[in-house]
């Protein structure tokens, strides 16, 4: 009985050996860095330029909003309403109305 324990225990030992081994493994943590692109460009002066530099350029670039495809009204609401319930952006809610206006007045938004 004895002979059955001990050859029980080294065939276990044996098949847990290299689980042992990944677990003693130190877990290695690496610092990154990113490099975002840096502007200091606004969006063009006009009705509602101000709540759009306030609100939208903490999290975008001008130039970047600025190159997007032309939408609808609807569209640009719908952009900014998934910005603010899905990224949790802090844009001010009585600036919502505007923003969309001015995003939907722009020369390349027909």
């Amino acid at each position: 009985m004895l002979r059955t324990f001990i050859a029980v225990g080294v065939l276990l030992g044996a098949a847990l050996a290299p689980f042992a081994a990944c677990a003693a493994a130190p877990l290695e943590l690496k610092s990154v860095t990113v490099d975002l692109p840096d502007s200091d460009r606004t969006f063009p002066p006009g009705p509602g330029s101000d709540a759009v530099n306030n609100n939208c350029l903490a999290c975008h670039s001008a130039g970047m909003v600025l190159n997007q495809p032309a939408l609808s009204k609807a569209a640009w609401s719908a952009e900014v309403n998934k910005m603010i319930t899905a990224y949790k952006a802090p844009v001010a809610p009585e600036d919502v109305g505007t923003i969309v206006e001015y995003l939907t007045s722009l020369p390349s938004a027909k």
